[in-house]
């Protein structure tokens, strides 16, 4: 079988010219080149492998990936069960491509991996590729990030949510979904059991009264499979931060929650505070672009330094912040992204004469002139050092579930 396997991909490229003369359809360089170099892996035979043909991720420019280039390329794929990713990133596709992407969709069996972030595909292309996802039982993960497909054809993959039971990341970031589609995905993720993560940034709203938060909230005191949320760019406030924490309570599964570039403020860091204290699930908390201030970093402070011992990471880079409450940082390190790293602790940490960095007692003295310090040393130190008591090797493993570029 092995053997059999290794000749088909052998022959990709060729399978390729050969798709191209019968289609009088001119060759893309770009896509033969990825081809070739597809042909010459050894590792086929037992994985599967990705063709990596975003238009962005190139020193030289490459002619992009046109609909019509991509009929030619899917009809060299029916054949190629070895295929089990593709990466059409930053090109040129359109709704036409996208129902050529819907058919090979629902005749493919082995795709897992899908992305087509950025491309020019609208509401009814987004309607064809949700409606290839009814009865497609492969792909586990689609990225339709910076694509205009609206509202309504956001409400398209709601719909596929409630019938769909593969697919495990869907990332909608950025595609100009609205209320309707909002509320229809968190009804619909009480329903579905296989999602785990997704990426819902920057919807267009137009109301202050933050309904889709509320919905969301309702939605993550029933859903007992999701472990990542992005909501940045929500306009979320305090009140639905409160709503949010209050669900979280009763929550047990999700592990990374995406707040960045909303408009919290400390009472919304506060409400925040008090769930770290109780909730032993969350692992990484993104308040990117948020105005929680000082106030708001000494609540967080607080509740990392006296009862949470499960957050591992989150952000470092939020607005607002004075010179004095510079040094209370409570912003920890991971290996996740490069976001996080020891620049974020604060400087003067007392060194032995190795150079290694000394333990600190904890739990921290009792409140002096200078607790502030003292507190954002010890968080760090349980956090960043892999030899300390609260984090033995092995105590970090790798997110299993990350989505990459989210």
């Amino acid at each position: 079988m092995a053997q059999q396997v290794m000749s088909v991909v052998a022959d990709l490229h060729l399978h390729y010219v050969q798709a191209c003369q019968n289609l009088s359809q001119p060759e893309n360089p770009f896509i033969a080149r990825v081809l070739q170099e597809a042909d010459k892996k050894d590792e086929i035979s037992t994985k599967g492998i990705t063709l990596k043909l975003a238009g962005n991720n190139h020193l030289v420019p490459v002619p992009r990936v046109t609909d019509d280039d991509l009929a030619v390329l899917v009809s060299v794929l029916g054949q190629a069960a070895f295929v089990t990713g593709l990466d059409l990133a930053y090109n040129l596709l359109t709704d036409v491509g996208a129902k050529t992407m819907a058919i090979f969709l629902q005749e493919n069996s082995t795709l897992q991996y899908l992305n087509l972030m950025f491309n020019d595909i609208g509401t009814s292309g987004a309607e064809l590729i949700a409606g290839a996802l009814h009865s497609n039982q492969s792909l586990v993960h689609l990225r339709m990030t910076g694509n205009r497909i609206g509202n309504q054809g956001g409400m398209f993959f709601a719909s596929m949510l409630k019938i769909n039971s593969t697919l495990k990341k869907l990332d909608l970031g950025d595609c100009d979904v609205g209320l309707r589609c909002l509320i229809a995905t968190a009804i619909a993720l009480t329903q579905n059991k296989s999602l785990k993560a997704i990426n819902l940034n920057r919807p267009l709203l137009s109301s202050q009264q933050e309904e889709t938060t509320v919905h969301i909230a309702r939605m993550l005191r029933s859903n007992s499979s999701l472990v990542e949320l992005h909501l940045g760019k929500h306009e979320m406030k305090n009140f639905g931060v409160e709503r949010l924490c209050d669900a979280l309570y009763e929550n047990s599964t999700l592990r990374y929650l995406d707040l960045s570039c909303n408009n919290i403020i400390c009472d919304g860091a506060k409400f925040l505070g008090e769930l770290l204290r109780k909730n032993q699930t969350l692992e990484i908390l993104d308040l990117d672009a948020n105005r929680i201030e000082d106030v708001g970093a000494i609540y967080l402070s607080e509740a990392l330094a006296t009862r949470n011992r499960t957050l591992k990471a989150h952000s470092r880079s939020c607005s607002r912040w004075s010179a004095c409450s510079r040094t209370a940082r409570t912003w920890l390190p991971t290996r996740w992204t490069g976001r996080f790293s020891w620049q974020s602790c604060p400087t003067g940490w007392p060194s032995t004469a190795t150079g290694a960095r000394a333990a600190l007692p904890w739990p921290p003295a009792p409140p002096t002139p200078a607790w502030k310090s003292s507190l954002s040393r010890s968080i760090c130190e349980r956090s960043c050092t892999p030899g300390h008591p609260w984090n033995p090797p092995g105590a970090l493993p790798e997110p299993e579930l990350s989505l990459p570029g989210f």
